[in-house]
């Protein structure tokens, strides 16, 4: 199983968020200071609104990030969305541990939380 996982869900809507594009980056500074990010994956929600393989079964600690592409989402279910990228932004201190990041969405609004 995927060490970071995540799922999305449509409050609009109330229903699964199908097919929206989805990128796990892990957030490097370089010794100048200069940030930069490292694409480990990428995958597309199922019907369940979920990405069930996304990246590697272990990550290193250190600060990740997960690129929802709401926009193609948004169009496709014909709605209009404010934001067209959800960016979250999330530290990996035990990389023992599981990490699930969901999203709730709506056209204005989006929610996250560390899922189980």
């Amino acid at each position: 199983m995927s060490a970071i996982t995540t799922h999305v869900l449509d409050t609009a809507l109330g229903r699964p968020a199908t097919g929206v594009p989805v990128r796990l980056e892990r957030l490097v500074v370089e010794t100048d200071g200069t940030p930069r990010s490292d694409l480990l994956a990428v995958g597309t929600t199922n019907s369940d609104g979920r990405v069930p393989e996304l990246g590697p079964d272990r990550v290193e600690a250190g600060t990740y990030q997960l690129v929802f592409d709401t926009e193609t989402y948004f169009a496709a279910t014909g709605q209009i969305g404010f934001f067209p990228r959800v960016r979250i932004t999330f530290l990996v201190a035990d990389p023992g541990q599981h990490h699930h990041v969901p999203v709730l969405l709506s056209p204005f609004a989006y929610s996250t939380y560390r899922g189980s």
